[in-house]
């Protein structure tokens, strides 16, 4: 029998809430009734929750001690695909309802009622006299670029009082209007005319807009070369999903990003899409839930979460830079954006687009099996051509200790500083330098709450940790051995490589790109913008760079040191320094001008940098996928990862101990179990980490089985456990 489509007064009603429960909760249906995926305030204890009517109550105790539902929320109510999306993808990740449940509502005053309220955005005129406080208002609308702001949330970010923001107010500084809550967003063209395609493009075009009409699901892997035209062709799907009434989100791995694909989407469509990020201020992500839910906003772009928005119509989600390690999520609900957003077009019957230039082998393997459709776009757009790679043998050139640049990579970027363009010097690290080592003891600075190493940030005079954020001031004695002037820092970063070009290049322009050494995204956005329209001889990259920003003018990508990550035990290490090199390389020469790269190595043999260097994507892939096959790994097998944690080491390895004593579940279905060992971080805010991973041939089911060898572990204390299903890292 199914489920019923309204519940009267008094009816029971299970609701989910959002608070850390294993079951659902019965509430007889408030004055009114209310319906399956009505959004409802709930008495839980003495507190006022938001929850979910998920179906009929069970009324299996004291019916007169239910209570019932205070009021149904005035927001367009969760459909069932988004509840049977919400399970699936529970049921997958392991992940407890409750928690799926806040990643689906994570916007502020979800319910308050429809009404006018004040806004402020920057106004026209300077004030009389600045002050710090002031200043801070200012740069914050600046860097916001024209958002509005309530006052509370304006006053909040800028560190400043609301009286601050009246006495701007009054001099014109920043504007105050009236404003309805949550308009719609503005409609969209699909029918302006885009930019000419190539025959190659327009192919691959035609074949997506076919796919959109079909009304049914499906994924392509759109396969091309960087500078092809990638995001020309899909965004003319999502102009065909556009003419069919349906709404399309597009998920890019980085919120710099955004900027200059907002930019392209207005031109092709006449209006700015809505935007959901961390970037974006908690009023526009009230409005952005709101407005999806309704209808009113037809296309999202946004980071991974925006994977739990509401959709009432979704006919299309992009994933661009499928391959980007970032659309994993490492913390709370464990999820890949990618694989969930394939899940979340097959419950609602719509298309999904995978666009990359360097697949992920997952991907690439889908679509060599054919379960995912694939289109390849084989040549740059317009005049610009693939760059030119070679490699700079390390063992031959003569450098001076404590530098990084070659003096085959110095001559090059100053013959492309004399023709006016610009180079690129690119390094994964960020910070000054990796460790801090004392020069008198031998010991490294460490983090006092992880088993990490300090990274200096020579900018910021401080020393940080990049696994917990703690940071302290850069140090001149030695905190073990007490000597002073001894410590010193190893390696290069980002930091010290900017101090080595500055040296080298004097006469140079140089901007430095690294996402922890700006303030907020809009700042960084606004670097970007100013490198695009030559505001810089050489630019100095983290991994940011290497994701999809076109910079016209930039013909010389020179990588510091391509072997970095060939390092470790990661059974992705080849695939990833292979993408990550192939994609920095593409920045080079996207224009009419040529461009080379140059990858700085001292294992010019190994076959990964060959495989770089001789461009054999095909060649690569297959002898990748022939290696994993061999190995039984993912694609081509199962992994998941166990982290146990405490406050204390030996508790922690007793519950590990314990699990792999008693695998039954999983010997039953072919798995292994290895373990239990020190995570490779062993130690994070203070707590213990210990891994288990579970290692299960292709096609059994094994979040069952994890399922069953977890439930009946009893975590004494503080011990946490968390299950990590096809894990992207390993730390």
């Amino acid at each position: 029998m199914s489920d019923p489509e309204f519940f009267d007064h008094g009816e029971l009603v299970a609701v989910l809430t959002t608070q850390p429960l294993d079951r659902l909760l019965d509430y007889k249906a408030s004055e009114g009734g209310c319906f399956p995926g009505a959004f409802v305030e709930v008495p839980l204890g003495p507190r006022k929750v938001l929850g979910v009517v998920w179906g009929p109550g069970r009324g299996d105790f004291d019916r007169a001690k239910i209570r019932s539902v205070i009021r149904v929320l005035d927001v367009a109510p969760m459909r069932e695909e988004m509840r049977s999306f919400l399970g699936r993808a529970a049921d997958y990740t392991l992940t407890p309802m409750p928690a799926m449940l806040r990643l689906a509502t994570r916007a502020p005053g979800l319910g308050d009622p429809p009404s006018m309220r004040k806004i402020y955005r920057l106004g026209d005129r300077a004030p009389d006299r600045m002050t710090d406080a002031r200043t801070r208002v200012l740069e914050v609308l600046r860097d916001y670029g024209g958002l509005a702001f309530t006052l509370k949330e304006l006053a909040e970010m800028a560190g400043v009082t609301s009286s601050v923001i009246k006495g701007l107010v009054k001099q014109g500084a920043v504007r105050e209007e009236d404003s309805p809550r949550d308009l719609p967003f503005p409609r969209l063209d699909p029918d302006l005319s885009g930019k000419d395609l190539t025959d190659d493009q327009a192919a691959a075009a035609a074949t997506l807009r076919a796919a959109m009409r079909s009304d049914t699901y499906g994924t392509t892997l759109l396969k091309g070369v960087t500078g092809s035209g990638k995001t020309e062709v899909y965004l003319e799907a999502v102009a065909e999903v556009l003419r069919l009434g349906k709404q399309a989100l597009v998920l890019l791995p980085e919120i710099a990003l955004t900027a200059e694909f907002l930019t392209r989407v207005e031109a092709r469509f006449g209006a700015r899409p809505a935007e959901w990020h961390s970037g974006a201020t908690m009023t526009e992500r009230r409005r952005v839930w709101r407005m999806v839910g309704q209808g009113e906003a037809q296309l999202v772009v946004g980071a991974r979460s925006a994977l739990f928005l509401p959709f009432r119509h979704l006919g299309l989600i992009i994933v661009d830079e499928e391959h980007d390690t970032s659309y994993k999520q490492e913390d709370g609900v464990l999820y890949n954006a990618r694989d969930m957003a394939v899940l979340r077009a097959a419950i609602c019957g719509s298309q999904v687009i995978l666009a990359s230039a360097t697949p992920s082998l997952e991907s690439w393997a889908n679509a060599e099996a054919g379960k995912y459709d694939r289109l390849e776009l084989t040549a740059r757009f317009g005049a610009a051509v693939l760059p030119e790679m070679n490699a700079i043998d390390m063992r031959a050139e003569q450098m001076q200790a404590g530098t990084w640049i070659s003096p085959t990579l110095r001559r090059a970027v100053l013959d492309r500083m004399a023709k006016g363009e610009q180079a690129l010097l690119f390094i994964n690290r960020r910070g000054y330098a990796p460790v801090t080592l004392c020069r008198a003891c031998g010991q490294q600075i460490g983090c006092d709450h992880c088993d990490a190493r300090m990274v200096e940030h020579r900018f910021l005079k401080r020393l940080m940790c990049h696994q917990c954020g703690e940071t302290k001031p850069v140090l001149e004695t030695c905190p073990h051995c007490e000597v002073e002037g001894k410590l010193a820092p190893v390696g290069p970063g980002i930091e010290r490589l900017a101090e080595e070009a500055e040296a080298a290049f004097p006469d140079a322009n140089i901007a430095v790109l690294s996402s922890d050494m700006f303030g907020s995204a809009r700042a960084l956005k606004a670097k970007i913008e100013e490198i695009a329209e030559g505001e810089a001889d050489i630019i100095i990259g983290t991994q940011l760079v290497a994701k999809g920003h076109n910079f016209p003018k930039l013909t010389l990508v020179g990588v510091i040191d391509a072997d970095l990550g060939l390092q470790g035990s990661d059974l992705r290490a080849a695939e990833r320094t292979f993408q990550l090199m192939r994609q920095v390389a593409g920045r080079a020469g996207r224009a009419e001008r040529p461009g080379q790269a140059l990858l700085q190595t001292f294992q010019p043999e190994h076959p990964v940098i060959r495989a770089i260097l001789s461009g054999d994507e095909i060649g690569f892939w297959k002898a990748e996928a022939a290696e994993r096959q061999v190995a039984g790994v993912p694609p081509y097998g199962r992994m998941a990862g166990i982290i146990l944690s405490g406050p204390e080491v030996g508790p922690v390895f007793d519950l590990g101990n314990a699990m792999a004593r008693n695998d039954a579940p999983l010997r039953q279905i072919g798995a292994q179990v290895f373990g239990p060992a020190p995570a490779p971080i062993a130690r994070i805010r203070g707590r213990h980490r210990v891994r288990l991973l579970v290692k299960a041939p292709k096609g059994v089911p094994l979040q069952e089985a994890i399922a069953r060898w977890i439930a009946p572990l009893r975590l004494k204390g503080d011990l946490r456990l968390s299950v990590d299903i096809d894990p992207q890292s390993f730390y």
